[in-house]
């Protein structure tokens, strides 16, 4: 199945491909930048579950279309800064309930997290508080198995070391697996990092391919799924490539 633009679907995605303009320096955020307006107390900011999606219909429709031409039937995925609904289409689910796609989640929200029907085990884990990110396991034989993809819907900008996330996901991830960060233009303003707040759309989505980049993943990718109009909420996915560590130069 090709790819296609999620505001009209005979257009083609627009994709572009992302590298830092001084690749092999040090990571350009400073600490304020990535410390949001109102930082810590995350456990109780999340404790209370919100039943609700973050993104429109229209979003979350294309994002599910999205998922349908990327996300793999076999193995195992984890979709972390989960809650209630992971926007999986039913064809994924159909894998996963099968046995044949092993789907993992990490959220904050119990609650939430219980209610989600995709989980063939799930995890709660305050990623700003410890960023290594700790796989639900199901069985202890399966305790080596590594990822295939993984995804992250509107959180991304939530986190205070995603660099550091990110590369604890890479480190559990096979080679030649995926990652799938979503982004729109909605957050709580109070706990999105400070840069994330001061600069444009596509600013945001060159700061997110640079957490990539400084965590080793490659191959990175700018996608818009969704143009921004007049009562539509715009999104974009920005993905890369896990690649043997000899290419990660």
């Amino acid at each position: 199945m090709g790819l296609w633009r999620g505001d009209t679907a005979s257009t083609p995605l627009s994709i572009r491909p992302y590298k830092p303009s001084n690749p092999n320096g040090p990571f350009p955020y400073s600490a304020t930048d990535m410390t949001p307006m109102e930082p810590g107390n995350d456990s109780s900011f999340y404790g209370v579950p919100r039943f609700v999606t973050h993104i429109d219909d229209n979003a979350i429709h294309n994002l599910r279309r999205y998922y349908l031409d990327i996300l793999p039937r076999k193995g195992r995925i984890l979709d972390f800064c989960s809650s209630w609904v992971s926007h999986y289409p039913s064809e994924v689910e159909t894998a996963g309930k099968s046995g044949e796609l092993e789907i993992l989640g990490t959220g904050m929200n119990k609650a939430e997290m219980s209610k989600n029907p995709v989980f063939k085990a799930w995890s709660i884990q305050d990623l700003n508080e410890d960023p290594n990110v700790r796989l639900p396991e199901i069985e202890p034989q399966n305790s080596e198995k590594k990822l295939d993809a993984s995804t992250c819907v509107v959180s991304i900008d939530y986190l205070s070391k995603p660099v550091e996330v990110l590369a604890s996901i890479r480190r559990q991830t096979n080679v030649g697996g995926k990652v799938h960060l979503v982004i729109s233009n909605r957050c709580f303003p109070t706990k999105v990092v400070g840069r994330w707040l001061r600069t444009s759309e596509d600013e945001r989505l060159e700061m997110v391919g640079d957490y990539l980049w400084w965590s080793g993943w490659r191959d990175i990718e700018i996608v818009s799924v969704v143009e921004a109009a007049w009562m539509k909420d715009p999104l974009w996915v920005v993905r890369a490539t896990n690649v043997s560590e000899h290419d990660t130069g």
